[in-house]
């Protein structure tokens, strides 16, 4: 279930309102099943549903303990005991519909005064004006919050943090030591959309962002929330100015990343890896711990531990300054 801190329920509601709510028909199965959540295969229990839009993840279908499934009608006979299937044209769309209905986040509500009375704020906290605190949201000791921060409902900020001007801080937890430079963006939804009845849709982003002890994220920086599971950065590792890390990555310790590199979706750090300006790194990739990704490296494959790599797409270095060589040396011979 989606943290109650960040995400207001809506649910139960049962199969046949989701059916009728996405277009989707039941196969088999009492349409009067009630459904709490909407989660993915590997995370849904018996009262919640998932879906699968591609044969390629059959495996994870078979073993899902889901209540029920959106899927389309090639793969309505795969569904294990205790699922039942429900066919549909678009299943993510169904599903993004369905969390929809059944989850929404909790927001700061309008005309609320700038710090809401539940918050709990510990010795030494220090507010500078303009600075808005949301609901529930807790806050350590020594702790200063910038001009025009706002910090979202449920949030938990550890001690002697400093949270810049205009940072924005919603679903997400911070330990102890983070620094959050201004206009950093903490929690706001990853990037997922698809295409539904009536065009492009958003996909719910139901996750949170976990920035461990003595983070820092720099200016104008963003750190999108997960899918569903978390976006993590590990202790002691740095993020310069204007670098957005994306929904679902894990970050280890003691990482750095200079200005303008972008981490896509679901990306997997090892500790200690170095991130030069302007590297990017294509989603499900996994970057070893010690390794160094070359300014504007574009990583389209994992990464071994250790390693240098540069160029694009990127390679381990001295293959890429080979390759650089050559290609200069083939450039200026005559004819």
């Amino acid at each position: 279930m989606p943290d109650p801190r960040f995400f207001e329920a809506l649910g139960p509601l049962s199969l046949s309102r989701l059916a009728e709510l996405t277009g989707a028909r039941i196969v088999s199965g009492p349409g009067d099943l009630m459904i709490d959540e909407a989660a993915p295969l590997n995370r849904a229990d018996s009262r919640g549903i998932a879906f699968i839009a591609d044969k390629k993840f059959l495996a994870e279908l078979k073993a899902t303990g889901a209540g029920a499934c959106f899927l389309p009608e090639a793969l309505a006979g795969e569904t294990p005991e205790g699922c039942i299937a429900l066919v549909v044209g678009r299943p993510q769309a169904a599903w993004a519909i369905a969390s929809g209905a059944l989850h929404r986040p909790i927001r700061q509500p309008a005309g609320s005064e700038l710090i809401d009375p539940s918050a709990i704020l510990e010795q030494g906290v220090t507010l500078a004006p303009g600075a808005v605190i949301g609901p529930g949201v807790r806050i350590g000791a020594e702790t200063s919050i910038g001009a025009g921060a706002v910090i979202g409902p449920g949030v938990s900020i550890g001690r002697r943090c400093r949270i810049g001007p205009r940072a924005v801080v919603g679903f997400a937890l911070l330990g102890d030591g983070v620094a959050l430079h201004a206009g950093a963006v903490i929690g706001e939804a990853g990037f997922g959309a698809t295409p539904g009845p009536d065009g492009i849709i958003d996909i719910p982003q139901l996750g949170r962002v976990i920035l461990q002890d003595n983070v820092t994220i720099g200016a104008n920086s963003c750190v999108d929330r997960g899918a569903w599971d978390d976006t993590v950065v590990g202790e002691n590792t740095k993020v310069d100015n204007l670098v957005h890390i994306a929904h679902n990555t894990r970050v280890g310790r003691n990482c750095v990343m200079a200005a303008y590199v972008g981490i896509s979706g679901s990306v997997t750090i090892g500790d200690g890896a170095t991130f030069a300006g302007r590297a990017g790194v294509a989603d499900h990739v996994n970057i070893g711990a010690g390794s160094i990704v070359g300014a504007a490296a574009g990583v389209m494959r994992d990464v071994p531990p250790g390693e240098f790599w540069s160029g694009y797409p990127a390679k381990p270095v001295r293959e890429w300054l080979k390759e650089s060589a050559w290609l200069a040396r083939a450039a200026r011979r005559k004819g």
